[in-house]
Formats: structure tokens, C-alpha cells, sequence
């Protein structure tokens, strides 16, 4: 049975009343309304298909992604950089949209006007994180609402980057690393752990996550290898370490937070790209460097399951992505 009573010009208030269900309360902006949405509700009941959609009616975008990020993000590896993808978000005009109103269409206008600024693969990493914000919002805080995201078509993921540093690129990179100063890792005004941090990634193909989360007391330099506790794909593994990695590692000054480069990645970002830019260098990532030492290493370990348990590649198809020979490499290695 439903009440409706006016409560203002443009506020009529409806509670629908059935025996075995809470009763259900909304303000409407007119009788009309109030009459029609209680005939919805109370014809859902009878057919014992009513779902409460007041929280998803109540529940902004902006306040789903918040708690999204204040309780998943903290736990995932990539947490820094998705705190920062979020962050971005709740500055979007999605964020105002209640949670029930965000529609597939509004999505396909979100992504549209993302593609005139950013690349297809950054729009997708953008959906991804929005999809999930609704999957978690219904699996587990059991808000009733439909994933907009999985109902559009999704922009072309990039090419995979084919970058290759030239040796004049990383002696120019190198030297605008170097500390001023002391040339040897002294004191300056650039950051004295750069260059080091660089130099190890060229060597090892680690990830910018792996080299900034390496403690001393993994590093083994006397038996030249050196212990990945916790990687990005959350497998353990040991890295090999040349002749000149373990240099570089010996030279490096102990930090007693025990972490062998103590930087954030943000540090590290802004650091690299003054760098590139001040050497000259032209579309330099510094997740290049792992495509770089990759294909460095394939040249010294012709056996490829030899070459992923350095470099930590699940499959193969993942390590194609980052070998990237020359022509001319390929041609001397046919005689």
C-alpha cells in the first residue's frame, strides 16, 4: 500500500508499506511521479524481484571513487600511480553523476573526450580502473548497479614501443646524471643516486618498482646475484649481476632506511625526464631502459627461458614485447 503526501510546492513524499519488507520512502518533484514510482516499486515487490537502489541513487562517482581509494588502491603494488589515476578522476565532471545515472553513453562521451587528449592505452588503463570501481562496488559493498564500462567499445591499445637508446643517447644521458661536484657519486646539486639507479637498469632490465623496493640485505654482491622478494607479478626471483653491476652496487653509500635507492618514483620520473631533456634525447621513457637491457641481454644469453628468468617474464609472447634486435644485430649473427 502506498502513501504519498505533498511536502512542498515541488516535494511529494511516498512510502510504500507490504508486510515481510521495510518500508520504502522517496521524495519525488510531483504527484505524477510519486504515483508512478510507487506502482513500479510495489508491482517489483509482488513479483519478489525489488531491489533497494537507494544507495546507488543517493552515491555519487566521485564518492564511490574515493572509497575505492581509500580501501582497494592502499593494497594493490601499483598503489602510487592508481592514487594518481583516481585523483584525476574526482576531477571530472563523471565524478558529480550519481552512481545510477552513469550510463554507458555517458561513459562513450568520457572516453571520446579523454582520446582528444591522451592515447588509446591510456584511456584503456583509465576504463579498466572505472570497470573495476563498479565491480568492487557490487560484489562487495553490494551496491545494485550495472557496469557501464563493459557495454562500449574500447579505443586500440598503442604500439608496442620499439625504442632503442643509441650509445651517444646514453652517454649524453649519463653525463647529465652525473652529480656536480664530485664526479663520483658525490656531493652536487643533482641527485646523487640517478645515475647508479640508471646504469643498474641498463645491466639487469629490472623495473623502476623493483630497483626503488631493493633492500641491502638482498643483495649478494660476492656471489654476484641479487634477491627480488616481491615483483610485479608477485613472484619471487633472482637476478644475475654482471661484472660492472656489482661495481656499481659497491659503490653505492649505504642508506640506513636499508633500501638500496632511497627515492620515490616520483623523484625518479622527474629526474629522468629533466635529464632526457637537457641531454637532448627526443620520446625517451624510462621504462625503455628495460626494452634496452632486454635486448643488450639476448645478445649474451642465446637460450630464451635462460633470458625470461632474468628479466622475469611470464611468457614469451610478454618478453617479444621488449626484445627488440636490430636488423643489423640479427645480420652478424648470420654471418
Amino acid at each position: 500500500m502506498a502513501t504519498i503526501r505533498q511536502r512542498g510546492p515541488y516535494r511529494w513524499e511516498v512510502q510504500v508499506r507490504r508486510h515481510g519488507w521495510p518500508d520504502i520512502t522517496r521524495t519525488l518533484r510531483s504527484k505524477n511521479e510519486a504515483q508512478a514510482w510507487a506502482s513500479t516499486i510495489e508491482s517489483e515487490i509482488a513479483r519478489g524481484t525489488y531491489v533497494d537502489r537507494t544507495e546507488a541513487d543517493t552515491t555519487t562517482f566521485g564518492q564511490l571513487a574515493q572509497r575505492y581509494l581509500d580501501e582497494v588502491t592502499p593494497l594493490k603494488k601499483g598503489a602510487e600511480i592508481e592514487r594518481c589515476r583516481i585523483n584525476a578522476l574526482l576531477k571530472t565532471s563523471l565524478a558529480q553523476y550519481r552512481v545510477s545515472a552513469v550510463s554507458s553513453r555517458l561513459i562513450a562521451e568520457w572516453r571520446d573526450s579523454r582520446l582528444a587528449q591522451v592515447s588509446g592505452s591510456t584511456v584503456n588503463r583509465d576504463l579498466n580502473l572505472i570497470s573495476h570501481v563498479f565491480t568492487i562496488a557490487l560484489k562487495d559493498w553490494g551496491i545494485p548497479i550495472n557496469n557501464p564500462v563493459s557495454l562500449i567499445r574500447r579505443p586500440r591499445n598503442n604500439k608496442a614501443r620499439r625504442r632503442r637508446l643509441t650509445a651517444e643517447e646514453e652517454a649524453g644521458l649519463l653525463a647529465e646524471l652525473t652529480p656536480s661536484g664530485d664526479i663520483k657519486y658525490g656531493a652536487g646539486r643533482r641527485n646523487i643516486w640517478m645515475r647508479p639507479l640508471v646504469e643498474l637498469a641498463l645491466e639487469t632490465a629490472m623495473r623502476r618498482s623493483e630497483l626503488l623496493n631493493l633492500l641491502w640485505e638482498h643483495v649478494h654482491l660476492s656471489q654476484h646475484y641479487l634477491h627480488l622478494e616481491d615483483s610485479k607479478n608477485s613472484d619471487t626471483r633472482d637476478v644475475p649481476l654482471s661484472s660492472k653491476a656489482v661495481h656499481i652496487l659497491s659503490d653505492l653509500p649505504r642508506s640506513i632506511s636499508g633500501r638500496v635507492f632511497p627515492i620515490s618514483a616520483n623523484v625518479v620520473k622527474l629526474s629522468f625526464v629533466r635529464a632526457v631533456k637537457r641531454a637532448g634525447i627526443t620520446d625517451l621513457h624510462f621504462h625503455d631502459l628495460r626494452h634496452e637491457a632486454t635486448s643488450r641481454l639476448a645478445t649474451k644469453l642465446s637460450n630464451v627461458l635462460e633470458l625470461a628468468a632474468v628479466t622475469g617474464h611470464r611468457t614469451l609472447t610478454m618478453l617479444n614485447r621488449y626484445y627488440h634486435p636490430t636488423a643489423t644485430a640479427l645480420a652478424l649473427k648470420l654471418g
